[in-house]
């Protein structure tokens, strides 16, 4: 019997270039939160260096606990892990409630430790929620992890940040369309191989065509190191203060749920569902990743959202080629200089190829919302409502504003908040007393249930 695409071994050449579109894909998401804590604490150059290059190494060993899985760790799903975002405001918190600045990392590090393996201990049980998440919950959550994405992509479209002059400028949107552009022509006029590294290949060509314009720097690559390597507790031994511990609880609380949603996400793009025993085994991967990270200087890992679309856009359903990507991350933390080159591409040119990655994402979510069996009015009402809840922190992202922080850890999350949105409403409407409305059809979705239900269309006896 022929293997599981998941488990398809590529020949060198495509395994290492998918593996490094993967790198490119996620490259921004795992240095921006080392970025923001190390600024915030006051870093040097040459610190904040280190950091960076800590997370990197750390992805690495996370994405090959998820891909490649030891016992009941990992997923063995082509997902590639990273430092979630979700753990920037808490930690800068941290940093700012901290007198000296030298135990801020320290008391970042002890906090993430005590997460990772509380939630190791939990993930079996989290795990057991799968049964909650029928198709109209994974078609919403998906569908939400594209839109929630999309954002992301737009602000690398207009530059490196909002506080340079150049931010939004016709030069950087124009990057960002050519990119988009080279990456559609590739994937319409092209065949085989070429085909499956165009978002690569158009981050390449968006990056030469950048030169002219002054917008690609290689100044990183002219100053990086050739070797380093992340020295366990370089920023001192870990320290455990309960207020730090408990809001990287929330956050890993908040980094299971999305994980979860992310695994069910690509376990339906690759055709091999993610069941219980696969979600569990996923966040063991996940926390246990958690745990180690801080030993080499590195954050809380989680799955990353943004390579779903690169899987769902490519077709290539290699875990072996998420674990080369992994093998690339080790290699830039242990070299600097090859950390560099990936840095070297320009913010909008990362912007137009994430505008295809992260709509591919979305469009995944509303090809399973299809099977969800959108003509029962409760499935109807379970989406609208929300993808409307996830939505809020897009379209109005100061909504929680006068709530407290550690609320806003979650309700700041749309992926989060939507997730759990619909799998209440999924149990109220479809579980609880009763399923006596799902068989209710409906022509619209502001049409009552009751009126138009088979008894109603039935011919009135004289």
């Amino acid at each position: 019997m022929a293997d599981h695409p998941v488990d398809e071994k590529l020949p060198p050449l495509k395994m290492a270039t998918t593996g490094l579109q993967h790198v490119a894909a996620m490259y921004a998401g795992v240095v921006a939160p080392p970025l923001i804590v190390g600024a915030a604490i006051g870093l040097t150059a040459t610190e904040l260096t280190f950091l960076t290059g800590a997370c990197l190494f750390t992805a690495g060993l996370a994405t090959f606990l998820q891909t490649l899985g030891i016992w009941k760790i990992g997923a063995r799903l082509p997902f590639v892990n990273g430092v979630t975002f979700a753990g920037v405001a808490p930690m800068t918190a941290i940093v700012a409630s901290t007198e000296d600045k030298s135990d801020a990392l320290p008391i970042i590090f002890g906090a993430v430790i005590v997460a990772g393996l509380l939630g190791f201990i939990a993930a079996p049980f989290f795990s057991k929620a799968i049964r909650f998440f029928p198709p109209v919950v994974t078609g919403t959550v998906i569908t939400l992890i594209g839109i929630s994405l999309l954002p992301v992509a737009f602000g690398w479209a207009q530059g490196s940040s909002p506080e340079a002059d150049d931010f939004g400028s016709a030069t950087n949107l124009g990057l960002a369309a050519i990119t988009l552009v080279v990456v559609l022509v590739l994937r319409r006029f092209t065949r085989g191989f070429v085909k499956q590294i165009a978002v690569l290949l158009g981050l390449v060509a968006g990056t030469i065509i950048a030169i002219p314009f002054g917008v690609t720097d290689f100044g990183p690559v002219a100053d990086a190191s050739v070797v380093g390597f992340p020295t366990p507790f370089h920023f001192g031994a870990p320290q455990f203060q309960l207020a730090a511990i408990l809001s990287m609880c929330v956050v890993m609380v908040v980094s299971m749920t999305e994980s979860t949603a992310d695994m069910l996400a690509l376990g339906e793009i690759v055709d091999r569902k993610a069941d219980e025993k696969t979600i569990a085994a996923g966040l063991r991967a996940d926390t246990l990743g958690s745990a180690i990270s801080p030993l080499f200087n590195g954050f809380m890992c989680s799955a990353f959202a943004q390579n779903i679309g690169l899987v769902a856009m490519t077709k290539i359903r290699s875990r072996y080629v998420v674990a080369a990507g992994g093998g690339f991350l080790v290699l830039m933390g242990l070299c600097p200089m090859a950390a560099s080159l990936i840095a070297v591409v320009p913010r909008p040119v990362l912007g137009g190829a994430g505008v295809v990655l992260f709509g591919s994402v979305a469009a995944s979510g509303i090809q399973t919302l299809v099977r969800a069996s959108l003509d029962k009015d409760n499935n109807v009402l379970i989406v609208a409502v929300s993808l409307a809840v996830g939505i809020i922190p897009i379209a109005a992202p100061e909504f929680y504003h006068s709530f407290p922080e550690n609320a806003k850890i979650i309700l700041d999350s749309g992926i989060s908040t939507g997730c759990l949105a619909a799998v209440l409403l999924n149990l109220v409407f479809n579980h609880i007393g009763g399923q006596g409305r799902e068989a209710e059809d409906v022509t619209h979705p502001m049409e009552a249930g009751n009126e138009i239900s088979e008894a109603s269309r039935a011919p009135a006896t004289p």
